[in-house]
């Protein structure tokens, strides 16, 4: 199974607050909020959605195909996601702006305060789909992830138009969309990811409850955080599993990444949807006790131990097949 990742493209730069936001934050001036943290930490690493998804899949040995556009700044960047099993041949290099930004602060409690400079990806809007699955000998399944909001609609409708499966993960960029755009970009998907805020976002810009959610997509993949991750499908029971134990966080950016490559990775296998969100939440956990998105090592007797503790020993063994 040949998967394309789209999506941003960006270096992350992850600074650690040593206190709690919501202590910082007076309740009747939030309409005039003007804070600043002093930070105890700051770490630059590679990220963007599609490069961390990509990455992921990549060390699973898929070969995904990564599409987007980065600046004249990713030379480096590009060989390292070569060398992690990543295809770059779709990655267009800007020759006007840098590789996007990403900028988060985390607290304490692991809540985290962000912003994301576009840069080159500003020009996703200018790639065709159809074009580089030509170019790419096809491919079976397309995540949409979160880019330019222009260029994740043209993305969607390449793939409606050439027949191309899609994944819906509109993720970060969930808030500047309206509800149109968000029908528009969920409305067909063969999976559609949100954690458990985002999945009450999209419910009320849509103006879908959630069983109706269920009737426009084929799955609907719901992360939860430390509750573990929930799917549902239409004219099924909910497939609830719960989350990987004894876990020691680090930070939390691309952990969210890391579960859909686990996820997807599982499923070009062939795996059940238990087995998919199993694997996912195993990958999110190794980016949740790395700092940097693309900073984890997956070790097959490592993975299968913690698999087998978390999940047994069959669940083990299926992965096994496939990783080891």
């Amino acid at each position: 199974m040949r998967i394309a990742v789209t999506g941003s493209i960006a270096t992350d730069h992850l600074m650690t607050f040593p206190g709690r936001f919501v202590e910082q934050l007076v309740p009747d001036k939030l309409d005039k909020v003007a804070l600043s943290f002093l930070v105890d930490t700051l770490d630059i690493r590679r990220g963007g959605v599609a490069a961390n998804i990509a990455f992921g899949l990549g060390c699973l040995g898929l070969r995904p195909l990564l599409v987007g556009t980065a600046g004249a700044d990713f030379a480096d960047y590009r060989g390292w996601l070569e060398r992690h099993g990543v295809d770059t041949a779709g990655v267009a290099e800007s020759a006007l702006h840098h590789t996007a930004r990403f900028v988060a602060t985390t607290d304490l409690d692991m809540n985290s305060i962000a912003s994301f400079y576009p840069g080159a990806m500003s020009e996703d809007t200018g790639i065709d789909l159809g074009s580089v699955a030509g170019r790419a000998g096809g491919f079976d399944l397309v995540l949409i992830g979160a880019s330019d909001p222009a260029a994740m609609t043209a993305f969607t409708a390449q793939c409606r138009k050439h027949g191309i499966p899609f994944a819906a993960d509109t993720s970060w960029q969930l808030a500047s969309l309206d509800g149109e755009e968000v029908r528009d970009l969920v409305d067909g998907a063969a999976y559609l990811f949100c954690n458990e805020y985002e999945a009450t976002l999209t419910e009320r810009k849509t103006g879908w409850a959630g069983g109706e959610i269920v009737e426009h997509v084929g799955v609907r993949v719901t992360t939860l955080g430390a509750a573990g991750a929930r799917v549902d499908r239409r004219g099924e029971p909910p497939i609830i599993v719960p989350p990987v134990p004894d876990v020691a966080p680090q930070e939390p950016t691309g952990a969210g990444d890391a579960f859909r490559s686990g996820f997807l990775a599982a499923i070009a296998w062939g795996l059940s949807l238990e087995r998919a969100v199993q694997l996912g939440n195993m990958l999110a956990v190794h980016a949740l006790e790395t700092v940097g998105t693309q900073e984890y090592e997956l070790r097959p007797a490592r993975l299968g131990e913690r698999l087998t503790a978390a999940y047994g020993p069959q669940a083990a063994a299926e992965v096994a097949e496939h990783y080891s």
